[in-house]
């Protein structure tokens, strides 16, 4: 599983080591002062905005924020607002996450948030002065530096630390934990044990069909690590809640199925996780269960140091199968829709 610096994939493997780091410094950037100058404190609502690895990224942050700051945070297709008349902002606060912060019908979304009576429309992007800038009350810079892989990697796990940076502005007890969590990023939080990293690949190599399950964080986290094996080995990949698979799609057990679960370690979630495992295992899939490397963490810095833990397996995955990760066929770094 090495890389040549020279080779197809440098670019993500290079964006890889990097992605710690920058979890570590933009989630404990103090933003207590420009969030007082939002209403984002008296916030009703939070709906996010985003699409992709982006709208993943906002998943793990909407968990998060739910268990943290008990205010309801789910996603709203950026349609309501570029295709549509928009609706009601009044009390509601606006989460738009956008790496380039250049998409235009995440620019509408933006400006429309505002103009239906949100004056606390939060942006996160790894862009500055862009576009969604430019319509947000408040941006928060993810601060990664540029990412010159089409799949996004650093800015994913950068969005999430952004995201987090903002909750503990809200809740200084939770900044607390979170710092700790990013002290932990900062020692280096990497790849998997060899031997772990070394048999999620060879069974990703074997996969044609893939399951990511997750509970809360991790949810969001297998949203976006199936986004990846899509997108960079074109191999058929789906993210289901661990308890959400075992219905309808639990069907496609009988047929050969390779299942990834991740997870966060999070007490709450740990017999719904149990359960999904058992069941596959009684149907015979080849499975692999996924845990940080390291204790302590909260949920969301969980699922960002699973994301980190996977990335590198899926890169090699995508290298051994003649692909080249860095820039998928049919994909472009920023995606133009309305």
């Amino acid at each position: 599983m090495r890389h040549n610096a020279n080779a197809p994939g440098q670019f993500m493997a290079s964006e890889l080591d990097q992605a710690a780091a920058v979890f570590a410094r933009t989630a404990v950037r103090d933003l207590s002062s420009a969030v007082d100058r939002t209403g984002l404190k008296q916030a009703s609502a939070i709906y996010t905005i985003a699409r992709g690895s982006s709208d993943a990224a906002a998943s793990i942050l909407a968990y998060e924020f739910m268990r943290e700051w008990s205010v309801p945070t789910t996603s709203l297709p950026p349609s309501v607002f570029s295709v549509g008349q928009g609706v009601s902002m009044r009390s509601a606060a606006g989460l738009v996450v956008s790496q380039s912060g250049a998409s235009d019908d995440l620019v509408r979304a933006t400006a429309g948030m505002r103009q239906a009576g949100s004056n606390a429309v939060i942006a996160i992007t790894n862009t500055p002065a862009s576009q969604v800038e430019a319509q947000a009350n408040l941006t928060i810079p993810i601060d990664a530096g540029e990412e010159r892989a089409v799949p996004a990697t650093k800015t994913v796990i950068g969005s999430v630390a952004a995201g987090l940076s903002l909750l503990a502005s809200l809740k200084p007890a939770y900044g607390e934990r979170l710092t700790s969590s990013a002290a932990a990023f900062a020692a280096g939080i990497g790849n998997l044990p060899a031997d772990e990293a070394d048999a999620l690949f060879d069974g990703l190599l074997r996969a044609r069909h893939v399951y990511v399950v997750g509970r809360d964080t991790g949810f969001g986290a297998a949203h976006e690590l199936a986004l990846k094996i899509k997108e960079t080995c074109a191999i058929h990949a789906e993210a289901y809640s661990a308890s959400e698979v075992l219905h309808g799609p639990l069907q496609l057990a009988t047929k050969p199925l390779t299942v990834l679960v991740l997870d966060t370690g999070l007490p709450e979630v740990a017999e719904s996780l149990e359960n999904a495992v058992d069941r596959f295992q009684r149907e015979g899939v080849e499975l692999f269960r996924i845990k940080p490397t390291v204790d302590g963490l909260t949920p969301a810095a969980a699922a960002a140091a699973l994301l980190r833990h996977v990335y590198p397996v899926i890169l090699a995955t995508a290298l051994a199968l003649g692909l080249n990760p860095d820039a998928p066929a049919a994909l472009s770094k920023v995606t133009v829709t309305r």
